[in-house]
């Protein structure tokens, strides 16, 4: 009796750590499920044009090379003599169509986001060596000015609507937030 009550108590813990096991592989499945959705709005024109790993910035819907040979300068900020704040304000320019947003910049080549897939581009944004973001600093950044500026473009030179990334902005911050307490789990290589 007291050797089948000892393998029934084994019994028991096996199953719990299967079971444990397995809802933290769901977890991460989920997580990685929804960092495949924000993937989505990462991988938009409004953070690609930016996140480029290019020395010049794109610019656009089809991301052409940013126009008057914009280059990226030593701070990110653009060349000397043509800082990215010569021309991008703190605000759409609606007149010239120029877009504007506070610390208009470019993010650091380490940053650069153009050729990765979704988990590469997952491991990336958490590799300290990429940018040092973490998953408890995401949030605070998407919420900066330059960040927020994706959601609301305005209109080119020409009069036409940039087109905002594929997700609402509040939706993209509550499933970013999702993901980050399901522990930022990444899709798979």
């Amino acid at each position: 009796m007291r050797r089948a009550a000892r393998f029934s108590a084994a019994a028991v813990i096996a199953v719990a750590l299967a079971t444990a096991g397995g809802a933290v592989r769901a977890q991460e499945r989920d997580g990685a499920a929804m960092f495949r959705q924000m993937a989505r709005v990462l991988q938009s024109p409004r953070c690609m044009n930016c996140h480029t790993g290019s020395e010049f910035p794109r610019q656009g819907d089809d991301r052409h090379r940013h126009i008057f040979n914009v280059m990226r300068g030593p701070d990110n900020r653009g060349a000397p003599g043509l800082h990215c704040a010569t021309c991008h304000q703190s605000v759409n320019q609606a007149a010239s169509g120029v877009p504007g947003a506070r610390d208009w910049q470019l993010a650091p080549l380490r940053m650069a986001w153009e050729g990765l897939s979704v988990g590469e581009l997952c491991r990336a944004l958490l590799d300290p060596k990429r940018g040092g973001m973490t998953p408890e600093r995401m949030v605070p950044h998407l919420g900066t000015s330059l960040v927020r500026w994706a959601w609301s473009p305005g209109r080119d030179h020409a009069g036409r609507e940039r087109a905002p990334p594929p997700m609402a902005y509040d939706e993209f911050i509550a499933l970013t937030r999702a993901w980050v307490a399901s522990g930022a789990a990444c899709p798979a290589p």
